[in-house]
């Protein structure tokens, strides 16, 4: 997993990697403009920041939200990495993060009287457990599932959780969460179009901000 931001008004000249979730005992060790933040027990890297990003990646100073990082960016991280004492683990994630989902099944939650327990196939043939609170939530229906390590617009990253005691792994995404054009601004999974794409596909941003036109 690799998530990369990037918020010049925010946090300055300062990339954002992520590598992992946080974790209640971990650690930071600052060398020449590089923070790295770690798990104190197993000692694995949880993500850096690189406090003078651009002078690295000169494109950033374009940049401002998610980051996509090419591998030539991430090799030129990993040299600056080793060239400062820390271990060059940074590695390309390219896989799609939105994808075309189908639900399959649909049960209530045995802890709460709104909550539904989804089987829902995403890519590749696999099926993943997804707790849902949205109204109109069912079976049958195609949707946008937000995997594990996808950064929502609004920065929310998804992670492997449990909600009232069920495991849920990604996330049943409305329009109004994807920022989609004249999405509704209320609670409910966007339902697509049976023609919209094949389960399993990548979400096309571009063509949902036509959804609700």
């Amino acid at each position: 997993m690799l998530i990369a931001s990037y918020n010049p008004k925010g946090t300055g000249d300062t990339l954002v990697v992520i590598l992992g979730q946080d974790v209640d005992d971990q650690s930071t060790e600052v060398h020449d403009g590089v923070a790295r933040i770690f798990d104190d027990k197993t000692g694995n890297t949880l993500g850096y920041n690189f406090l003078k990003a651009s002078s690295l990646i000169n494109r950033l100073k374009s940049e401002n939200g998610q980051v996509f990082l090419t591998s030539h960016e991430v090799a030129t991280l990993n040299d600056y990495l080793a060239a400062n004492g820390f271990p060059a683990d940074l590695s390309v994630d390219d896989t799609p993060k939105f994808v075309i989902g189908y639900v399959e099944k649909m049960e209530d939650h045995p802890n709460s009287d709104h909550l539904k327990v989804t089987t829902t196939k995403v890519d590749d043939g696999n099926k993943l457990q997804i707790v849902s609170g949205s109204p109109n939530m069912q079976a049958d229906i195609k949707v946008v599932v937000a995997k594990i390590g996808a950064m929502m617009p609004d920065g929310l990253i998804i992670w492997p959780g449990a909600l009232r005691g069920v495991e849920s792994d990604g996330m049943i995404v409305s329009g109004r969460e994807l920022h989609l054009k004249n999405a509704p601004q209320k609670k409910g999974a966007l339902i697509l179009p049976d023609d919209f794409g094949e389960v399993g596909e990548p979400f096309d941003f571009e063509k949902g901000q036509h959804i609700f036109d």
